[in-house]
């Protein structure tokens, strides 16, 4: 089993090595309390986000950990990032999160955090890989974990997501729509935001199990464009499922996604001399986030897509800002993971610093044209190892003669193959990835 299905990508039913399966739940709850518990006493946090298979996949995980010995609180529905943090303020020794993230609803997975709120151990991850393929046994009854509820666990995230601002923050007089994807924000979020004085419009924030990031949140943006048009509102922001990704639309309607939105944050860093050292970005992020930062003298890297390549690429070089494109931003200053919530309070915050509109502020980072195509394709051979693909990537990229980039790569959470090109001229580059995208269904058949 990949190490992969243990961090924070978690693992994915429909495209992991094991299905997600209430039997298998039950089990991989067992292996994670067996290897918790030898770290000592084993208190384990498990949270979720909304979808309906989340009620049985939290009955199968808990009787596995109590099975294990370990003590097992319930948070609830509650952010993927609140779960981490939550899992520092309770002292627990692991925290849990059931969710697939931005996926659809009949998508489910899993993801760990260590007692510090980041990745667990390689050396834990390790054990309960081996656990797995070991036959499962309950300790004896004396020894059976326990299960509480943290009844107040949002207003604990609530008030830790309020003080990654300056105690006296007020946002009054800005009108806010947020999208909450009928996903894990849906409480939270709107609190966070009028109880600091914003006028709070709410989208998408009547969960029923199965709606889940159905045509809204932040990867179905035209509801909350319409919605910020219509409400004549300063701007709107949406959240993903679980919480851990954010992208925003300005007061024109126009989209401001995660490069956009790092940019404003790292900028306002900068500018106050807090920002240590530069800004980790991906395989995907847009060449003008590079260049708008090295404009501003500030050092810029690619890690892998993914958000756990950006924080071990940020650990690695002692730095405190990076994301994605897709949103999933990570400011080390305030948590330890990606967190929607409080990266939108930082855009928040470098726009009021600068008494500037977020249409103002993201026209500071001229983008270069991106195009992006997902090929679907199936269970066989890959498709970016065949001759003809490498052929045709290595001829794409050589006639943009170094003013382009091409990007071939497997989604890491979809069968997918994400063929983009970027580059200066918007009509060349689409002919090109078109060109590409074409190649790499024809040689998926």
């Amino acid at each position: 089993m990949s190490k992969k299905y243990f961090g924070t990508d978690g693992i994915r039913g429909r495209v992991g090595e094991y299905p997600i399966t209430p039997d298998f739940m039950l089990k991989l709850g067992w292996a994670a309390g067996m290897a918790f518990r030898k770290m000592g006493a084993c208190k384990v946090l498990v949270g979720k986000d909304t979808r309906i298979s989340g009620y049985m996949f939290e009955s199968a995980l808990e009787a596995g950990l109590t099975s294990a010995g370990a003590d097992v609180m319930l948070l609830g529905p509650m952010p993927t990032p609140a779960i981490a943090y939550l899992t520092r303020t309770f002292h627990a020794e692991a925290g849990i999160v059931i969710s697939a993230s931005h996926n659809p609803h009949d998508d489910n997975g899993i993801k760990f955090f260590s007692g510090k709120g980041t990745k667990l151990p390689d050396e834990v991850e390790l054990m309960i890989e081996e656990l797995l393929d070991t036959p499962m046994t309950v300790v004896e009854s004396s020894k059976i974990g326990k299960v509480s509820r943290i009844n107040d666990a949002s207003g604990r995230y609530i008030e830790f997501c309020k003080s990654s601002v300056p105690t006296g923050t007020s946002f009054t007089g800005m009108k806010i729509v947020i999208d909450c994807a009928h996903g894990a924000t849906y409480k939270v979020a709107p609190s966070v935001f009028r109880e600091l004085g914003a006028e709070v419009v709410v989208l998408s924030a009547q969960p029923n199990g199965l709606n889940i990031n159905d045509n809204c949140g932040s990867t179905h943006m035209g509801q909350l464009q319409a919605a910020v048009v219509a409400e004549h509102a300063d701007l709107g922001i949406a959240f993903d499922g679980d919480g851990d990704r954010v992208q925003m639309v300005d007061h024109t309607g126009a989209v401001v996604d995660g490069d956009e939105l790092l940019f404003i944050i790292a900028r306002d860093l900068h500018e106050r001399d807090k920002l240590q050292g530069g800004v980790v970005g991906t395989l995907m992020s847009n060449l003008g986030l590079e260049l708008a930062l090295a404009d501003l003298g500030v050092p810029f890297v690619r890690a892998n897509v993914g958000d756990r390549y950006v924080i071990a690429e940020l650990l690695e070089r002692n730095w405190i800002v990076g994301g994605e494109n897709s949103g999933h931003v990570v400011c080390f200053s305030h948590t330890t993971t990606g967190d929607a919530i409080i990266a939108a309070l930082q855009v928040l915050m470098g726009l009021r610093r600068r008494d500037e509109s977020l249409a103002q502020a993201r026209q500071a980072l001229r983008k270069c044209p991106q195009v992006l195509i997902n090929v679907r394709f199936g269970g066989g051979a890959n498709p970016l190892e065949h001759p003809s693909v490498k052929e045709a990537s290595e001829r794409v990229t050589k006639a943009m003669a170094g003013r382009g980039r091409v990007l071939l790569r497997k989604s890491g959470t979809e069968p997918l193959v994400r063929v983009m090109v970027e580059g200066e001229d918007e009509t060349l580059v689409r002919g090109y990835a078109e060109e590409l995208a074409k190649l790499v269904t024809e040689v998926s058949a």
